[in-house]
Parts: C-alpha cells; structure tokens; sequence
C-alpha cells in the first residue's frame, strides 16, 4: 500500500526551506518537475512576495519582501512519486504537516495569500511604533524631538508629539521626515 494516496486531490502545500535559499529552491523544483516528467502531479510552485515600501536615508524605495521566509508553496497532488520528487529537492527540510503526510492549505488561506500577492499598491514601511522617541528631520519643527503618537501605514504618515511652549502638540508628519533616536 502506498505510503501518500492523492485522496485529497489537487491542492497547495507549504514546504519549508533553508532560510534564504527560497527561490533556488523554486528554480530547482522547477527543473525536477520538467526532467522526472511530473507536470501531470505538480502544477504549481510560487514564492510568497509582497511589494512594501521602506524608507531608508531619507528615500523612499519598494522592496519585495517574502511573506513568509523559509517556504515554499507547491500546488499538486500528493503520490509517493510527486512527494519523493520535492522531498529530495535540494534544500528542502520537509512539508508542513504532521509526520510524512503533508497538510494542505485551505482554499480561504490560498485566496488571501493570492490576493496579497497580487496587490500593485506597495505598503509603506515604517520602522517606529507608537512610543518611540524621535528626531524631525525636515519642516518647520527641524531639530526637533517628539514621540510617536499614531501611524498610519497606508497613507506613510505619523502623529509625532512635540514639546511647543510646555504642550505637547500633535504634528501630522509625512514618515520620511523623521528619524528614530
């Protein structure tokens, strides 16, 4: 009897990786799949990015960041056959689930993880929380230090508290014209 029987049918696998090695591992996968003939069992393999904007020395720029680091996902139907041929990729540590028998992801979990994949809209990417003690860097409050109040991620703005005449008064700022102290 074999050992993985596709009674599941088609479905997506998480796959975990050596750190970092994520998109070797796609491109080997990829090139196992065409030469061991396995088009018929696995359909699928896709590294999960999303586009974020950072803001690094003042400038703004769109990174693709991996949504989750280490793994891999791969659309197919479990055999012993497809689960040997990505089992053995190099670099592959193993398949998400419990023992040798690989968990599939859930329809609603693969429909949100596309759909923010899919997003054209960077997210900004700011690296000050609520609390944080900060230098303004542009503007008229230049050289002045606040706390950050409230962030807004979408919009790339923050509420920065600055000390005005003994009042703390909120100041709207745009997320490139601070510094973290």
């Amino acid at each position: 009897m074999p050992k993985q029987t596709s009674e599941f049918g088609k479905n997506w696998y998480a796959i975990h990786t050596y750190s970092g090695y994520e998109d070797a591992v796609s491109r080997n996968l990829k090139q196992r799949i065409e030469s061991m003939g396995m088009e018929d069992k696995i359909f699928n393999v896709v590294v999960p990015i999303e586009k974020k904007i950072k803001i690094k020395n003042g400038k703004r720029r769109t990174v693709e960041e991996k949504i989750y680091p280490g793994y891999v996902l791969v659309e197919m139907v479990v055999t012993d056959d497809s689960w040997y041929v990505v089992r053995n990729t190099p670099r592959v540590t193993g398949f998400v689930g419990a023992g040798t028998t690989p968990t599939p992801l859930s329809d609603e979990e693969m429909d949100e993880l596309l759909k923010r994949m899919g997003q054209d809209e960077p997210k900004f990417k700011i690296e000050v929380a609520v609390g944080d003690p900060v230098k303004i860097t542009d503007g008229p409050f230049k050289d002045f230090d606040g706390k950050i109040s409230e962030v807004d991620h979408e919009k790339g703005k923050l509420k920065v508290l600055v000390n005005v005449f003994g009042r703390d008064t909120p100041i709207e700022l745009d997320s490139l014209q601070i510094k973290k102290l």
